[in-house]
């Protein structure tokens, strides 16, 4: 499809978050908080003009499958990153039982 935004999520170390451009443009941004062998997330942002168009889904799935690549656990202290996990099950193992027992988080069951 030609009408399709070329989207790309880069790591900003420098400013602790993941962002997220649609042809280039700043869309939105998780931040985070790294320790060693885990990473808080903190916050996610998107740009009105991108809201409703699966942006801040998109970003989530990346920043959880780049922890996952990486062996980090998950502290989803951003209630958006939280909600996704409850969403997505198949998520729910990166974020520790103590942590999960911390924040309340249940997760659904995996499709």
């Amino acid at each position: 499809m030609s009408d399709a935004a070329a989207i790309e999520v880069t790591d900003n170390p420098d400013q602790e978050r993941y962002e997220i451009r649609s042809d280039g443009e700043l869309a939105g941004f998780v931040t985070y908080k790294r320790r060693p062998g885990r990473i808080a997330f903190r916050h996610t942002e998107v740009d009105e003009r991108f809201e409703g168009q699966g942006i801040g889904s998109q970003l989530v799935v990346h920043v959880l499958d780049a922890a996952r690549a990486a062996g980090d656990a998950v502290v989803p202290i951003c209630p958006f990153v939280r909600a996704y996990i409850e969403r997505h099950s198949d998520y729910l193992d990166l974020v520790p039982a103590d942590v999960r027992e911390q924040l309340g988080i249940e997760g659904g069951e995996s499709a």
